[in-house]
C-alpha cells in the first residue's frame, strides 16, 4: 500500500513540476515579447490561492508587486487587466492564458497585445518556449547529477547463453563493454543506450570489450531484421543471448541447521559447480534447480578452497505459498554469500563525476543523446521497426516515478530528465492541440498571408484529438498488459 501511495505522490510531483516548467517557458517568453498574459496557473481547476500584479506593473517585464486576490474569479480581457497567478486544485501541470481575439472580443486599443495579432515569429517563439524549457530542465538536471556524481555498474557481461547471437559472436561472461560503436561506455546505462542506438541505426551492434586480463577485442552482434522483436519491453538481453552482469556465482552463505545442505556436508564458502551433472554458473541457477526438484536425491560438486568435492544431497521440500493443494518446492537451507556479493559490488561499481564547468557540456550531450534516441524510437514505431509496446501510460510512469523516488534523488532526477525530454518532443509533434501543431498553423498563415479559417482549425483539432486518443489508448493498453502479464 505504501509503495502505491509513494508512486502516486511521485507521479503527481513529476507531472506537476514538468508541466509547470513547460508552461512557465511559454509565460516567460510571452512576457518578454510583448504578449498580454492574463493568467499563469500551476495546476488546473479552481484556484486555491490567487495573486495578481498590483497597479502599474510592467506589461512586458517582471511584476513589480503582487497582491492577494479574494472573491469570485473574474478577469477583464484587456491590457489593463493585471496578470493573475493561480495555485489550482488539481496538481497535474498548469497552463498559461494569453489575450486572444479568437477566444473573446478584445478592445481595439489592446488588439496589438493579443496572441493572434503578434508577429508570427514571436508566436512561434512562444510556442517553442514550452518544449525548450523542458530540454533546458533536462540539461540542468543532468548537470547537477554529473556534478554530484552518478553511481552506476560497469558494463560487465553476465552469463552468455549457448547458440545465441552473443555466443556465436564470441562474447564471453566477464567481458566488460568499454565502447559501443564509437561511444565509450562507463556504465550499463550508457551501454544500453549505445546498443539501442546501434540497433536502430543498421541492426549491427559493434562492441569493444575487454576481458579480465585487460585485453581488448571487437565483437559484432548482427541482429538485422529483429529490431521490432528486440525492442519489446525486457526483450533486449534475452534476444541478444546474454545477461547483464556481473555474474553472481553460486557461493553458499549461511546454512540452516537441520536442512539438506548441512546434512549433506556442505559448508559456508563452498562454490557449487554442478548439480547432477548440470553446470551451475550463478546462484540463481542453483535456486531454480533446487526449487524444481523437491525430495530428489542429487549429486553436488563444489569447489572448497581450490579442491573439487562431491556430495550426495536429498533436497528438502516445503508447501508452495498460495499454490495448489499438495504443490511443493525444493529447499536446502542455504543463502547467498553476502561477503562475495559485497566484493562483486565494490569491484563493479563506478561513479561518473565531473567538475562544475566540465559537467555543462556533458549535460547538453546527455540531453541530446536521449532526445535523438527518443525521436528515432518514435520514427521507427511509425514504420513498424520498433514495438509500440514501448509507449508507456500514466500507470507505468507512476511505477517508474515511485521506484526512482525510493532509489534516491539522483535516480529521481534521471527519471524527471527522461520524462521532460519526452514531454518536449511529444509537444513538438505536428499534431493540432500540441505546440507543434500550433506552430504548423503559424507557418501556414505565413505562407497563405492570412489566418487559417475557423473551419480548418476545428477540423485539425478534431484530428488531433483523435490521434491523442489513439495514442493514450495504446499507452493504457500497454500498462494493463504489463500488469496482467
Amino acid at each position: 500500500m505504501l509503495d502505491v501511495l509513494s508512486a502516486i505522490v511521485a507521479f503527481i510531483v513529476a507531472i506537476g513540476v514538468l508541466v509547470a516548467i513547460h508552461e512557465y517557458g511559454h509565460f516567460w517568453v510571452a512576457r518578454r515579447l510583448g504578449f498580454k498574459v492574463l493568467r499563469f496557473s500551476v495546476g488546473f481547476g479552481k484556484p486555491l490561492l490567487r495573486w495578481r500584479e498590483s497597479e502599474g506593473a510592467n506589461t512586458t517585464g517582471r511584476p513589480r508587486q503582487l497582491e492577494w486576490v479574494r472573491g469570485p474569479v473574474e478577469q477583464e480581457l484587456s491590457a489593463a487587466a493585471p496578470t493573475e497567478y493561480w495555485l489550482s486544485s488539481i496538481p497535474l501541470g498548469g497552463y498559461v492564458k494569453l489575450l486572444d481575439e479568437r477566444e473573446a472580443p478584445v478592445p481595439g486599443e489592446d488588439a496589438h497585445l493579443a496572441f493572434n495579432r503578434r508577429p508570427i515569429p514571436h508566436r512561434i517563439a512562444v510556442l517553442l518556449a514550452g518544449p525548450g524549457f523542458n530540454f533546458l530542465f533536462a540539461i540542468v538536471a543532468y548537470w547537477l547529477m554529473f556534478v554530484t556524481g552518478v553511481p552506476g555498474i560497469k558494463a560487465i557481461v553476465g552469463p552468455v547463453m549457448p547458440d545465441t547471437v552473443a555466443s556465436e559472436a564470441g562474447l564471453r561472461a566477464g567481458d566488460e563493454i568499454i565502447a559501443v560503436g564509437d561511444r565509450p561506455t562507463a556504465t550499463w546505462e550508457g551501454a544500453v543506450l549505445g546498443i539501442l542506438d546501434e540497433l536502430l541505426a543498421d541492426g549491427v551492434i559493434d562492441l569493444t570489450v575487454q576481458d579480465a586480463d585487460g585485453r581488448s577485442r571487437y565483437v559484432d552482434l548482427d541482429v538485422r531484421g529483429r529490431e521490432s522483436e528486440l525492442t519489446e519491453p525486457e526483450a533486449l538481453f534475452a534476444g541478444l543471448g546474454f545477461d547483464p552482469g556481473p555474474v553472481r556465482p553460486a557461493v553458499l552463505g549461511d546454512l540452516s541447521e537441520g536442512y539438506a545442505a548441512v546434512e549433506a556436508g556442505l559448508q559456508k564458502g563452498d562454490r557449487v559447480l554442478e548439480l547432477d551433472g548440470q553446470r551451475i554458473e550463478r546462484f540463481s541457477e542453483l535456486v531454480g534447480f533446487v526449487r524444481d526438484r523437491p525430495g530428489q536425491l542429487v549429486s553436488v560438486v563444489v569447489d572448497r578452497d581450490g579442491r573439487e568435492l562431491t556430495f550426495e544431497m536429498e533436497i528438502g521440500d516445503v508447501p508452495v505459498e498460495g499454490g495448489a493443494p499438495g504443490e511443493r518446492r525444493g529447499l536446502i537451507g542455504a543463502g547467498e554469500n553476502t561477503d562475495v556479493l559485497r566484493a562483486i559490488a565494490a569491484d563493479a561499481s563506478t561513479t561518473e563525476r565531473y567538475g562544475l564547468f566540465a559537467a555543462i557540456p556533458k549535460g547538453i550531450e546527455k540531453t541530446w543523446e536521449m532526445s535523438e534516441l527518443t525521436v528515432r524510437m518514435l520514427g521507427r514505431m511509425v514504420t513498424g521497426d520498433v514495438s509500440v509496446r514501448n509507449i508507456s501510460g500514466p500507470i507505468n510512469i507512476a511505477n517508474y516515478a515511485g521506484d526512482s523516488a525510493r532509489a534516491g534523488l539522483g535516480a529521481f532526477l534521471s527519471f524527471l530528465s527522461v520524462v521532460s525530454i519526452s514531454l518536449g518532443i511529444l509537444n513538438l509533434l505536428p499534431v493540432p492541440l500540441l505546440d507543434g501543431g500550433q506552430i504548423v498553423y503559424q507557418l501556414a498563415e505565413a505562407v497563405k498571408g492570412s489566418p487559417i479559417s475557423e473551419r480548418s482549425m476545428i477540423f485539425g483539432q478534431q484530428v488531433g484529438l483523435l490521434l491523442l486518443v489513439v495514442l493514450m489508448s495504446f499507452a493504457f493498453y500497454n500498462d494493463i498488459s504489463r500488469i496482467f502479464g
